[in-house]
Formats: C-alpha cells, sequence, structure tokens
C-alpha cells in the first residue's frame, strides 16, 4: 500500500539539508513534532478497531513514546526561537492525507502497519540528516534514537506482514 502524504521527503530533506547550526536544529525538531503527531494520528484512528493484539501493543507504544518525544521537542524548541510554523504547516497537511487513507482501509491492522512503514522511513531519513548537521546534543540523541527504534519497529513490521502472507 502506497500512503498519502509521504512525498514530503525530497521536499522537506532538500529544505534541512540547505541548513546547519541552530536554524537546522529549529527546522527538524518542527518537522519532526508534526510527523510525530501524524504518527499518533494514525494510530489513534484506528486504536479501537484494531483485532491483532500485537498491533494494538504498537499502537499504544507510538502513542505513548511519540507523545513523549513530542513533549521533549517542544522544550527545547523554546531555546532555538520557537516553531518553524511554516514547515508544520506544510506538513500538517501531507500527515492529515495519511490518516484519511488509513481511515477508509477495511484491515485496521494492515493498514497501519503498511502504513508505517513509509511514514518510519521518512523520519529515519530526517533523523539521518539530524546526525550529520545538528549541532545540538538532545537533537543528536533524539536523532539515534529515532533511527534505532524505528529501524527495528519496521523490521518487526515487515516480518508481522510476511507472517500473514501480504
Amino acid at each position: 500500500m502506497t500512503m498519502p502524504g509521504m512525498n514530503h521527503g525530497a521536499t522537506m530533506n532538500g529544505r534541512l539539508e540547505t541548513l546547519k547550526g541552530k536554524a537546522f536544529d529549529r527546522t527538524f525538531l518542527s518537522m519532526m513534532i508534526v510527523h510525530h503527531q501524524g504518527a499518533v494520528d494514525m494510530s489513534k484512528t484506528v486504536l479501537n478497531t484494531l483485532k491483532d493484539a500485537q498491533v494494538k501493543r504498537w499502537t499504544v507504544e507510538i502513542i505513548s513514546a511519540q507523545q513523549k518525544e513530542i513533549g521533549e521537542m517542544n522544550t527545547w524548541l523554546g531555546t532555538l526561537g520557537g516553531v518553524d510554523k511554516s514547515v508544520q504547516t506544510e506538513m500538517t497537511g501531507e500527515m492529515k492525507n495519511m490518516v484519511t487513507a488509513l481511515k477508509t482501509n477495511k484491515d485496521s491492522d494492515r493498514g497501519l502497519v503498511e502504513g508505517m512503514l513509509p511514514h518510519h522511513a521518512s523520519a529515519i531519513d530526517m533523523a539521518s540528516l539530524a546526525l550529520q548537521k545538528s549541532s545540538d546534543s538532545r537533537v543528536l540523541g533524539l536523532a539515534h534514537d529515532i533511527i534505532r527504534s524505528q529501524a527495528d519497529e519496521m523490521y518487526a513490521y515487515r516480518q508481522w506482514l510476511i507472517k500473514r502472507g501480504f
């Protein structure tokens, strides 16, 4: 399944590639807040319709972990000049498209798992840029954690799909 709204990679990463220092950190965090909120919204959209216990656990974990990170990132942005609203506005529309696509999927479990694969892949792409360009140890730590945890989740999602013949 191709998820609408995941075309931001080249455009948004292109914007990140031109920045460095605090400007990079501010833009990255502003983008990642919306990206994380998209995952939370996707998860909440299907939580009550999921049938598979493992997918439910993943969904609850996504909501918990990403809400915690959103809070941290909002706090950090206070020291970096605040949220970049233009970046957030651009990404918000794309994340809403993903939620809309998920709402129309007849198999919530499969839809969420398949939708999280490209969603996590784009987070890993952004976090990889942060490891290259950030000047803030908090951002570097967050980027490292995103790459590690979301790559592990993608592996588990693929295994889940394979076992079910998808």
